[in-house]
């Protein structure tokens, strides 16, 4: 609940009337004049103390400033006759810092709300000093340590919220001193030990709200104290025993949840004439028991009953239908009905309550048949949940009419008969559950008129006919379960991928025979495909290899011949491959060893022969399976096969074996030159035409220079100019002539390289509107031909004086002198200033843009060392909504990427789809090369060690040696200039103290290596963090700056003090 409530407000208003009543009366001395300007003065210099603690990215506090009176400066409320700051009011305005203690200089503030900022740190003692305050708001931020004690001293306070923070720590028991205290909010924190008894004596708290935490122990029976309470809400910690009794003489109570505790015992019998104003009560996930009290139909203003997973048992009490309110009954996990006729009775006079929205009965012995009145059940339903009891009859007739239904589950019970065409009907249905049934009959086409369907599972019933055939034309499905039914004939192409790109299709235990079709290799999206004990016959079509996100399959117990398909191997993040039980014939294609995620393969009763390879998935033996191959041979020694013999060639086929290459190579040769022949001429012709035209799309918002100006520019592409290389060219240093006084960088692409004309659409694409400090700006381009005739790209950009950060990392120079060495604070700057322009790329631009390519050669730096991430040539563009009618972005999506090496993401090499994670690998990988200065293809890294494992082995205790050795001489020379400076000061004002500041200087010393050890722990964690081989472990990049600028300014923090 927010604090700018009507009541609070009001109440706010009062006090202050009367503050200005009490103030007027009174006979101000001479002096007051003087005090009042003194204690304005100090408001202004602890908000100004405030500020210098923040880093502001958006300027909300540009004018807080001595220009301005800080009563007028944005989030400040001051009383009108003593011009005191009475409210400091910046929510969600992306603040970063610690709350400085000046703070609690603020002596009149009476409303005080950080609310969705990114402050970190401990909440400063110093709050405690505001006894005027009543409200205070710090959630949603991310401050650590314990909430201080001496908030009890706050006697005016009215409402606490920090919740959604890291505080840990037990709740002090003496804010049960707070006797004005209304609200109090902890919720989502770490917070420890027990519910402290003197919350009872909180006798004016309204709200009360602890979940998502660990508290342990007993619910206090002090609770029942608070007359005047009427929300409750303790879920997801680890509260044990029962709720005491005396808790459900809170009359007023109207909102009470504890899910997700270890709570037990049973609901007293009178608990509606107990609680008659309970609107939601939810104590899922417990371990409750007994009956649920008939009495509770008396909460007639009840809304929402979660009573799920826990022991409750007997019958449903029939006259819920009386709760006109109820909008959620979730009943689901515990031992209700007897498993008989009229268990669901109930579900008669639940036909009254005409909100209600979700009915999950799931996980009970519910038995008997539905009532022949779900068609009557409320217009506003959307989630049914029946599975998992033992409810028998036809389907349920008028289902269709509830057409607000999402999701509909009735696995697990004894339905029978068919399933109604009129089911097609539910046209906001998404996942309908049907498994483990008695349905037969055909599988209605009119599924497909379902538009939003993409969970469908109908497994394990008696169904037949053609199934694929009916639902061919379901394009929104993404889940295909119809395993272990009778479905026959052959598949349909359109299943694979031609209208429907499922990520888990499962057809197995079935009769379906004919051949796998080739639109197979559609299924892009595909990670778990299972054809297994059917009777596909013929060969495994080669366009399998296509299906690059397949994780899992299944083709085992079919008649499928012929032999293993290399195409195999191209499924680079396979894990699981079953082709046992068929007919096989041929050799295991040698490159299966390279499927490195490969964690069980059974080829066993096939054909096969020859020898088996000893290395990837063969080398051990628990995860491979062969048996009844009698002509398979070699393999490791534990799998026991015969050593293979080698057959010696006839002369004649050896010949044939060195000529007929020969013969290929010949024709080989003939046919490139011809084409390249062709090829040239055409692009010549394209190239003049391309210059007399205007640029396409993707670079229409650049304005073109020509190539005259760019050779001016370089003078004629002077060597003395050449200031570097990449991947598809050279870049030149030049000034053009309408910006004589601005150097500019001309990167002038080699078109003979395979990709450079891709590069430069990318690169003009990605570029074309983006504006941030932290990325590098694309000034113009040039598409023309050179004097040559020859076609002409180049690309220019701002000019970066300090080069690549490559080169201050690794060059000679960097080694040889110290005056280029980064220190600590400057590299968390870099790494600050990448992690904000891939923030921008990420979740900020119009599109999403991914960089493909980010290493340390193309982070430049400008004359400050500000970073700038730059080389954009492998770029992709995806769009923040998905586009089904959009080929093109599809297709740029799905390009598998090898980036470089060392710094590309492990799913790149799979062939996965284009994502940011893959960025944030990057990131990471650069993150730790930053500050341990080592590559990741440094030579020291074998034998399955890496650049993340080899941080991840050193930290926190061996961080020290595994740094950088220049930062850690930069760091210990800084250190000793500023002792040095500091000493000779205290010389030259104090001499006679000189001796006694050694051992002040080496603590000071001490001191700071302690602060670099715990800074660079933090940095590297970071780094992990982003470089998980699991895109779904990594941090994103949103939450990457934000802890970096925590570690930044904590940094400062303890340097400044």
């Amino acid at each position: 609940m927010e604090f700018g409530n009507h009541t609070s407000l009001r109440f706010l208003l009062s006090s202050v009337n009367v503050l200005l009543f009490v103030i007027v009366a009174m006979n101000l001395s001479p002096n007051a004049s003087a005090a009042r300007f003194l204690s304005n003065e100090t408001d202004q210099i602890a908000l100004l103390e405030f500020k210098n603690k923040i880093s502001d990215p958006n300027g909300v506090l540009n004018s807080w400033n001595h220009s301005l009176h800080h009563c007028q400066w944005p989030g400040i409320t001051c009383d009108a006759r003593h011009q005191r700051v009475t409210i400091l009011n910046l929510p969600g305005k992306s603040l970063f810092g610690t709350i400085s203690p000046h703070v609690g200089n603020l002596s009149f503030l009476k409303f005080f709300n950080l609310e969705e900022n990114q402050f970190h740190g401990d909440i400063p003692q110093e709050v405690g000093r505001l006894l005027r305050l009543r409200f205070l708001n710090l959630s949603s931020n991310i401050l650590t340590g314990e909430i201080p004690v001496n908030l009890s001293h706050c006697s005016e306070l009215r409402a606490l919220s920090l919740i959604r923070n890291k505080l840990e720590g037990r709740i002090s028991t003496e804010l049960g001193s707070l006797k004005k205290l209304e609200t109090l909010q902890l919720a989502v924190n770490n917070l420890t030990g027990e519910i402290p008894s003197t919350i009872g004596n909180l006798s004016s708290i309204k709200q009360l709200s602890f979940t998502f935490n660990n508290l342990e122990g007993n619910l206090p029976e002090e609770i029942s104290l608070l007359t005047t309470l009427f929300f409750l809400a303790m879920g997801s910690n680890k509260l044990t025993g029962q709720i005491p009794s005396s808790m459900y003489n809170i009359s007023t109570l109207t909102f009470f949840t504890a899910p997700d505790n270890f709570l037990y015992g049973s609901l007293p019998t009178n608990l509606g004439l107990k609680l008659p104003n309970l609107q939601i009560i939810g104590i899922a996930g417990n371990r409750f028991s007994g009956k649920i009290p008939v009495s509770i139909t008396n909460c007639t203003k009840l809304e929402v009953i979660d009573l799920g997973d826990n022991k409750f048992e007997g019958h449903v009490p029939y006259n819920l239908g009386y709760l006109l309110n109820l909008r959620i009954l979730s009943l689901q996990g515990n031992l209700l009905g007897s498993n008989s006729a009229g268990d669901l009775n109930f579900l008669v006079p639940l036909t009254n309550c005409s909100n209600l929205e979700i009915l999950s009965l799931a996980k009970n012995n519910f038995g008997g048949e539905l009532p022949n009145i779900l068609h009557n059940l409320s217009y506003q339903l959307t989630h049914l949940y029946l599975s998992e009891n033992k409810i028998s009859g036809a389907f349920p007739s008028g289902i269709e009419n509830l057409v607000h239904l999402y999701i509909l589950s009735l696995a697990n019970n004894l339905f029978t008969g068919v399933l109604p065409s009129d089911v097609g009907k539910l046209q906001k249905l998404e996942v309908m559950v049907l498994d483990r049934n008695m349905l037969s009959g055909q599988v209605p086409s009119t599924l497909c008129n379902i538009t939003n369907l993409y969970v469908l599972n109908l497994s394990s019933n008696n169904f037949q006919g053609d199934v694929t055939h009916s639902l061919r034309n379901c394009q929104s499905l993404q889940m295909l379960f119809i395993s272990q039914n009778n479905f026959s004939g052959s598949v349909s192409p359109q299943i694979f991928g031609s209208y429907i790109s499922p990520t888990i299709l499962d057809l197995s235990h079935n009769s379906l025979s004919g051949s796998l079709p080739l639109e197979v290799g559609k299924l892009e999206n595909i990670q778990r495909l299972v054809v297994s004990s059917n009777k596909f016959s013929g060969e495994v079509p080669s366009t399998l290899g296509d299906c690059s996100s397949m994780q899992y399959l299944d083709m085992q117990s079919n008649l499928f011949n012929g032999t293993l398909p290399p195409a195999l191997a191209s499924l680079k993040g396979i894990q699981f491959l079953d082709l046992s039980h068929n007919n096989f014939s041929g050799q295991i294609p040698r490159d299966i060893n390279r499927l490195v995620f490969l964690k069980f393969l059974d080829i066993s009763y096939n054909d096969l022969e020859g020898e088996i390879p000893t290395d990837g998935v063969f080398t051990n033996a628990s995860q491979i399976r062969l048996v009844g191959n009698s002509k398979l041979c070699g393999g490791i020694p534990e799998l026991q096969l015969p050593s293979c013999l080698v057959k010696r060639k006839k002369k004649g086929k050896r010949l044939l074996v060195l000529v007929i290459p020969l013969v290929l190579i010949v024709i080989l040769v003939i046919s490139v030159t011809f084409f390249l022949y062709h090829v040239l001429h055409k692009k010549r012709d394209k190239s003049v035409k391309e210059s007399l035209m205007m640029p396409s799309d993707p670079i229409e918002k650049i304005l073109r220079i020509s190539y005259h100006e760019l050779y001016r520019a370089t003078e004629g592409f002077s060597s003395t100019n050449l200031i570097g290389s990449g991947s598809f060219g050279v870049v030149y240093k030049g000034k053009l002539d309408q910006h004589q006084d601005k150097e500019v960088a001309v990167k002038v692409l080699d078109l003979q390289k395979n990709g450079a004309s891709k590069s430069f659409e990318a690169e003009c694409k990605a570029l074309r509107s983006i504006r941030h400090r932290n990325l590098l700006s694309l000034l113009t381009y040039c598409s023309s031909i050179d004097t040559k005739g020859n076609e002409f790209k180049a690309l220019v950009y701002e000019y970066m004086q300090n080069g690549s950060l490559d080169m201050w990392l690794h060059s000679e120079l960097a080694e040889a002198t110290r005056s280029t060495n980064l220190d600590l604070l400057q590299r968390i700057n870099i790494a600050v200033n990448v992690a904000s322009g891939l923030d921008y790329l990420h979740n900020h631009y119009e599109v999403t843009i991914v960089h493909c390519d980010l290493k340390p050669s193309n982070i430049l730096l400008d004359n400050d060392l500000i970073a700038h991430v730059g080389d954009f040539g492998l770029a992709k563009l995806l769009p923040r909504t998905a586009d089904i009618d959009s080929e093109q972005e599809t297709t740029s999506s799905a390009v598998a990427l090898k980036g470089s090496i060392g710094y590309a993401a492990p799913e790149h090499g799979m062939g996965r789809q284009v994502s940011t994670e893959g960025d944030v690998y990057s990131f990471g990988i650069l993150l730790l090369e930053m500050f341990t200065g080592r590559r990741p293809t440094d030579d020291a890294f074998v034998d399955g060690l890496d650049l993340h494992n080899y941080v991840k082995m050193a930290l926190p205790e061996q961080v020290l040696k595994i740094v950088d050795p220049l930062l850690l001489s930069s760091e210990a020379e800084e250190n000793k200039v500023v002792l040095q400076a500091a000493s000779e000061d205290e010389e030259t004002n104090h001499g006679k103290r000189a001796v006694e500041m050694n051992d002040g200087d080496i603590e000071s010393s001490s001191d700071e290596t302690n602060n670099v050890q715990k800074c660079l722990i933090l940095i590297l964690k970071v780094g992990l963090g982003c470089s998980q081989k699991s895109p779904m472990d990594r941090i994103d990049m949103k939450e990457v700056t934000r802890e970096l600028h925590f570690i930044r300014d904590a940094y400062l923090g303890v340097r400044n003090r």
